[in-house]
């Protein structure tokens, strides 16, 4: 597939969870690069539909919330709009923001498991958990904390120990007590919850995988290793005792026996794809044919190409939880055709913590400089192939390098010399000659490429592919020496001008996938405001004619200084 095909392209992205601002780590994820292909797709004339939502259900929102003395609905209705705005900020351009506790989640998520009930792929299972009465709740193992049998460790969660590694069960716990109250008033009760039965959807699965092409090594890799490793794919609990969440019913029937329950984070999430698009309808007063055309294969979906953008953590339900929803519902939904996983970003030396105030957090990321410096550090390092890291001195260099100097420079350099020679207008001069054609023939070769790994979604060798097409006009501008011809050769001097402008045109469309802000400033000093991908390299570099008005554009991008750079490197250490 090529980025002309012009097919109908639906894009979603992991939904971040809604307990905070997510770190750059995060944002390179998944939204990020997934945000810059759905560009890429809709400058090529494709029809695009980009989906995310903040995943807002399950005990650490609640857990957040109480820390804030906020109502946990209030609590979550608060973070989305704070990371609706930090999207905008970072010009992520989705068609939909949703929330997965929006009233189309909660009946799309009881239609679903109302669909799989009937389809025998449902069992109630009796299990024992651990209740807390100073917290009036059963306790998810994560929030019981104890002593570690095996080493002695006083903080060893109810799941695993941190410090050993053990994999453990809330009663092997030494002085067991709730991690949210501290209370060691607690108590094992028998509950009852649901279970997906996803090992009765085992060898569907493991067939659909087989059949698709071309995926990451990282994602079929992830998805092999939970169906075969050990005991293979397992039933999945799809319910928990909480008071916040979508409440456990059989469409719009109740559930006997799992009064006061709700679905669990993990099944109700990935619906969230489908209810966010049908939200955008609703949003857009369109009727559910709208949303339906994107995901039901009779009714339009089935020339739909589905991408997923994720981490690498999120596969396993992506791959398998989520597939075996729609798949055992029998009803004709659309199945993902593309999932890019990723690796993790890494900050100089360590890992991002929330806790110690280690690493860039988007918030503080729009403090400190524009988003087209993060988004073009982030997306021409992206961990595609294995994790990167985040370090002060290669952010500087990059944006130095490859923004201030190569690109910043070409567009100031030109803008200013034709307006002290020609004005703001594009000189008439001469015909091209064969430095032009020698440029336009390497770009010509460069953008073929380029157009190739984003249609591919190889985002990091798509920016490599686009830098030196920006390098390509640095050196022709340097070579050619519009300043020195001028005195010579006006004409020729003009002709050298008027095609480097014509690349800056060309710039700001290329551009807009990465560094879209900077991608408007272009256009709007080449007084342009055609979007659409050059199909034609000749014509896209003389749309601007002679006498076309222009104005100089402020400077592109500054450069960060030594200084700047150990002030920034200082503040986000994290605590010592």
């Amino acid at each position: 597939m090529t980025g002309f095909d012009m097919a109908r392209i639906l894009i979603t992205s992991a939904l971040p969870y809604i307990n905070g601002i997510k770190h750059l780590g995060n944002l390179v994820g998944s939204q990020l690069p997934a945000d810059a292909y759905a560009r890429f797709m809709r400058q090529t004339g494709n029809e695009v539909m980009f989906i995310c939502a903040t995943d807002e259900h399950g005990t650490p929102a609640e857990l957040a919330a109480a820390k804030t003395g906020e109502a946990v609905a209030d609590y979550c209705a608060r973070l989305h709009g704070v990371q609706a705005e930090l999207a905008k900020g970072f010009r992520l351009s989705f068609d939909h923001y949703g929330r997965s506790s929006s009233a189309r989640n909660h009946r799309m998520t009881q239609h679903l498991a109302g669909r799989l009930a009937e389809n025998g792929l449902i069992s109630e299972v009796s299990e024992k958990q651990v209740y807390s009465h100073a917290d009036g709740r059963f306790l998810p193992d994560r929030y019981i904390e104890g002593t570690c049998p095996n080493c002695g460790y006083t903080r060893a969660r109810g799941d695993q120990c941190e410090e050993c590694t053990k994999q453990l069960d809330p009663t092997d716990l030494i002085e067991p007590r709730s991690a949210i109250s501290g209370s060691t008033d607690l108590e094992v009760r028998e509950t009852k919850h649901l279970y997906l039965r996803q090992s009765a959807l085992k060898d569907r699965i493991d067939q659909w995988i087989d059949s698709q092409q071309g995926w990451p090594i990282l994602t079929t890799s992830i998805a092999k290793k939970w169906l075969h490793d050990g005991d293979g794919l397992q039933d999945r609990g799809i319910t928990r005792d909480l008071d916040w969440g979508v409440p456990v019913r059989k469409g719009d029937q109740p559930w006997p026996g799992m009064e006061g329950k709700v679905f669990y984070v993990w099944f109700d999430a990935p619906i969230e794809y489908i209810s966010a698009t049908a939200e955008w309808a609703d949003a857009n007063g369109l009727d559910d044919a709208a949303w339906e055309r994107w995901w039901r294969t009779d009714k339009g979906a089935d020339d739909v190409r589905y991408v997923q953008f994720m981490g690498k953590d999120n596969v396993p339900f992506h791959t398998l939880s989520f597939p075996a929803t729609i798949m055992g519902s029998g009803e004709p939904w659309k199945l993902v055709d593309y999932i890019k996983s990723f690796n993790y970003l890494n900050y100089d030396g360590g890992q991002f913590s929330t806790s110690q105030g280690r690493g860039v957090f988007m918030d503080q990321a729009l403090d400190i400089l524009p988003s087209d410096y993060w988004r073009w550090w982030l997306l021409s390092h992206v961990p595609e192939n294995s994790d990167s890291e985040f370090t002060w001195e290669n952010f500087q260099a990059s944006v130095n390098k490859d923004l201030a100097d190569v690109l910043g420079n070409f567009a100031s350099r030109v803008t200013k010399f034709c307006r002290s020679k020609f004005g703001e207008v594009v000189p008439e001069g001469g015909a091209y000659g064969p430095a032009e054609q020698a440029v336009m023939a390497e770009i010509a070769t460069r953008l073929a490429a380029y157009e190739t790994h984003m249609a591919e979604i190889e985002i990091r060798k798509a920016t490599a592919e686009l830098r030196a097409i920006w390098v390509a006009g640095n050196e022709y501008l340097q070579s050619a020496a519009p300043w020195a011809v001028f005195k010579e050769d006006p004409e020729r001097a003009a002709a050298i001008v008027r095609f480097a402008l014509n690349l800056i045109r060309l710039y700001a469309i290329l551009s807009r996938p990465f560094i879209p802000d900077a991608a408007d400033a272009m256009a709007l000093a080449m007084n342009v405001a055609d979007e659409s991908w050059p199909h034609d390299l000749d014509d896209a570099l003389t749309a601007l004619p002679g006498g076309h008005g222009f104005s100089v554009p402020e400077n592109l991008f500054d450069k960060i200084t030594d200084e700047a750079r150990d002030e920034m490197a200082a503040r986000f250490a994290g605590k010592a």
